[in-house]
């Protein structure tokens, strides 16, 4: 079987220009054309920027327009997709009509390039002229990206074939059979541990954005939360088969991704960004506005741009490329006295809906008549509105700009319009405290039950959020705990590429995307609001889209990669 990789050619860095907060920093512009193996690494300076053109996929999976049209969240139940010329793979999760032939092929491609790119470097990096204990970190940090992109193989499709060290050039058969999940798990988590105590704890001023060793903890924590949850820990899509998960179901599993996230806490090096006296949960706006921040683990680094303000803000800011969230997200805001809606003590009413709701909806969800920047500098509100007449009072009104009636907010400036000439130093976080602490607190919970460690964990997110009272309720049981916790995933972790992991690894998502997604239609007729929720998309899901299809191009090069159940 031969995978596909960038040809040997991918020694030909190319320029990749990425500013940083202040001074210069690992991304900063390089720029090499024509090199070959011996150009590259007898030179120190190729050989960093060789290690450093690695990192420019690492958020390939949580891009917002992975899909030209939409990313994750529009491939399940956070949002809708943008209209399309053609059949996309996120409206093809949405209509459940994916499948191995058009199903997008980054998932593969990209991780094995940088795969097979961190296994040349390891190659060459002993004989580069660089001083032996840069060349330790340098390994260590090649080491945790390579373990980051079978990381990403290992969530989209399960056990995957495992390289080693080697380096396989085109014309090379290059194993094909796929490692049991239990092996790709254990391969990770070592890789993790073998390089957490080589990398610095946090990275700072020209070296802040490079892996270190607490990214390496985190990852590790992800993967195992991720090895412990029902749909891989015994609960397969296709019983007794290792590849897919492991066949038998252990509780200690959970123990192991506890103790893990645990291991992050403890080092006390990362904390929640809190700031609730500017205004209720205004820490948690602006967190994704500040390059460097205190909870960020790792973050895809970038210079100043526009892509988030591109892919959600309306279409009077050149914006609405990516997806619109649903109704059914925007209702699982709860209300600012943390109770949620569909409780009778909550206070919620359906003629103000977002009144008193989570500081986090006003953060995450731009509504009709919210103030927004325009690129005259002024804050102007978005008319998403309908007349009395049924027409649309501007491009950006429900069924003319937005099919759900909403736009996304989350993670953008509020000083920034995808029409600036200027864009944010915002970063995308790839791994922050806010997950670590929710799973910590979801595998005790599994493990051990709502202990008051696991309380902490989840209110401590809720007080960050600005609610008042942040306190869960007291007594609650194993399964509300269960509850309580995916809930605050929902809404703290949206549009950050996580939920639509966590529908399937719960092995909900039978009923998460078997549904109808709903809209808002908001008429105004001088002070008379109506709010009128209306069908968009009916989802569907086949038990098969638990796991990705391998493309069908890479399964019929080699009878010995087989492809995931059901496909």
């Amino acid at each position: 079987m031969k995978f596909t990789f960038a040809a040997p050619a991918c020694l030909c860095l190319g320029m990749f220009i990425l500013s940083s907060c202040g001074k210069k920093n690992f991304l900063d512009q390089t720029e090499t054309t024509n090199l070959n193996e011996q150009t590259v690494f007898t030179d120190s300076a190729r050989t960093v920027a060789f290690l450093t053109n690695i990192y420019i996929d690492i958020g390939f999976a949580e891009s917002a327009t992975r899909f030209g049209n939409g990313g994750l969240d529009a491939s399940c139940d956070e949002a809708e997709p943008q209209k399309s010329a053609t059949v996309t793979t996120s409206i093809q999760f949405a209509t459940g009509t994916v499948n191995p032939t058009i199903i997008s092929s980054d998932a593969w491609n990209l991780p094995y390039t940088n795969i097979r790119r961190v296994n040349q470097l390891l190659k060459h990096l002993p004989g580069a002229p660089i001083p032996p204990h840069i060349r330790n970190v340098m390994a260590a940090e090649a080491r945790f990206l390579r373990a980051w992109y079978y990381a990403a193989l290992l969530k989209h499709y399960g056990g995957i074939p495992l390289l080693g060290d080697a380096v396989y050039d085109v014309g090379d058969k290059i194993p094909s059979v796929r490692n049991t999940y239990k092996e790709c798990v254990d391969y990770i988590v070592s890789e993790c541990d073998a390089v957490a105590g080589s990398l610095p704890l946090v990275r700072i001023r020209e070296d802040y954005g490079r892996a270190s060793g607490g990214a390496a903890l985190a990852l590790k924590a992800r993967v195992l939360l991720f090895a412990a949850s029902p749909l891989f820990n015994g609960g397969g899509i296709e019983p007794g088969n290792n590849v897919t998960g492991y066949p038998d179901a252990v509780p200690e599993r959970w123990k192991l991704a506890a103790d893990a996230a645990l291991a992050v806490m403890n080092k006390a090096a990362y904390s929640l960004n809190e700031d609730n006296t500017t205004a209720p949960g205004y820490g948690f706006y602006k967190l994704f506005t500040l390059r460097v921040n205190p909870e960020y683990i790792l973050a895809k680094m970038q210079g100043g741009n526009r892509e988030l303000e591109s892919a959600w803000q309306p279409p009077s800011r050149n914006g609405a490329q990516g997806g619109f969230p649903y109704q059914e997200f925007v209702d699982a805001f709860s209300m600012a006295n943390g109770l949620p809606i569909t409780d009778p003590a909550s206070g919620y009413n359906a003629s103000d809906p977002y009144r008193n709701r989570d500081p986090r909806l006003a953060y995450s969800v731009i509504r009709d008549q919210m103030p927004l920047i325009q690129n005259t500098g002024l804050k102007e509100p978005v008319n998403i509105y309908l007349g009395p007449d049924g027409k649309g009072v501007s491009q950006d009104a429900v069924h003319a700009g937005t099919p759900t009636g909403y736009y996304t907010n989350k993670m953008l400036d509020e000083n920034i319009a995808a029409n600036f000439i200027h864009g944010s130093n915002r970063c995308f976080p790839l791994m922050r405290y806010a997950e670590v602490l929710l799973n910590f607190a979801e595998a005790s919970n599994e493990y051990a039950g709502p202990t008051q460690e696991v309380y902490n964990a989840v209110e401590l997110v809720r007080k960050r959020a600005g609610l008042q009272p942040y306190q869960l309720a007291a007594g609650l049981t194993k399964d509300q705990m269960r509850e309580a916790i995916r809930a605050e995933r929902r809404v703290e972790l949206a549009f950050e590429g996580h939920r639509f992991w966590d529908v399937r690894r719960w092995k909900i998502a039978e009923q998460t995307e078997n549904k109808q997604m709903t809209g808002m239609e908001i008429r105004r007729n001088g002070s008379t609001v109506t709010y009128t929720v209306f069908p968009v998309r009916k989802h569907n899901f086949r038990k098969a889209m638990y796991l990705w299809a391998i493309p069908q191009g890479e399964t019929a090069k080699s009878p010995d990669l087989k492809q995931n159940p059901s496909w």
